[in-house]
């Protein structure tokens, strides 16, 4: 499997290291960008100001509970643009409220997973990507 070219929307410096750790950890991760903020994400995909010419994602990772623009509004966002829709959305949250996932899912995320709260659970999300990732791309035509 290739390395992926990720973009991390998450607002809390101590989640945003750990699974960065987790990505490279397992190798699946060639670029990881981390932005805080739903605006900050949209800038970065349509490479406005300082991201002009940053790469355009393979995936994104994405919190859901973020300042501002949160982000299941930023999902909703990136499936309604043409030029974004095709890249796939994971959804990385702490919450497992069932509303917010039949929503997520709803709004056109890929995967959606549940924080761990164990530290040894978060360093193994690399691992656990990757074979979702794998399915994923075994559907794709």
């Amino acid at each position: 499997m290739a390395p992926l070219n990720i973009l991390l929307v998450e607002d809390n410096p101590a989640d945003a290291y750990l699974t960065a750790l987790a990505l490279r950890d397992n190798e699946l991760c060639q670029d990881l960008r981390v932005v805080e903020q739903g605006e900050e994400a949209l800038a970065f995909l349509r490479q406005e100001g300082s991201y002009a010419g940053v790469f355009r994602p393979d995936l994104i990772i994405l919190d859901l509970h973020l300042p501002r623009m949160d982000g299941l509004a930023l999902l909703k966002t990136i499936k309604a643009d043409a030029a974004f829709y095709t890249i796939p959305v994971v959804i990385f949250s702490t919450s497992n409220a069932e509303q917010e996932m039949t929503l997520a899912y709803h709004l056109g995320a890929a995967h959606y997973f549940v924080k761990p709260n164990d530290l040894h659970e978060c360093l193994m999300f690399g691992d656990t990507l990757a074979r979702v990732w794998q399915r994923l791309t075994a559907a794709t035509p």
